[in-house]
């Protein structure tokens, strides 16, 4: 019945991927989503919220609740130097992020090598290269 169904499949697959993982970085008290943003000011300090939505390809909105939440917990902070225009923001990693960043980048690994593992490193790759094309074409 659904073997023709790319919403229930893609919704299936998430479903499976969030939980796998939320139970990685758990250990950081960072949802997934959170913890990927951060690698991404952690990668690029400096990053203004139009470019962490561009990069995560989120809602500007969805990004302002993700600084929220991570300045909240200690990760990032708002800075309005080094911009050229004064209304926009720029966003850097505190220490307390620093401290993590190598860890994170290791979860990262570690999330891809273990889906390699069960499906094959050609057909991850070969997954996310169809997924990221799809979503360019379907916008």
């Amino acid at each position: 019945m659904f073997d023709r169904c790319l919403y229930f499949n893609v919704n299936a697959l998430a479903r499976v991927v969030n939980k796998k993982w939320a139970e990685v970085f758990k250990q950081f008290d960072l949802s997934p989503a959170h913890g990927y943003m951060l690698r991404v000011v952690l990668s690029n300090p400096g990053i203004s919220p139009k470019q962490l939505a561009e990069e995560l390809r989120l809602e500007k909105s969805t990004i302002t609740r993700f600084i929220d939440a991570l300045q909240d917990k200690g990760f990032i902070v708002r800075s309005r130097h080094n911009t050229i225009d004064s209304r926009e923001l720029s966003i850097y990693p505190t220490e307390k992020a620093k401290e993590i960043h190598i860890k994170l980048e290791e979860v990262g690994d570690y999330l891809y090598q273990n889906m390699a593992s069960k499906i094959g490193t050609e057909n991850i790759e070969l997954l996310v290269s169809r997924l990221r094309k799809a979503i360019k074409q379907i916008e």
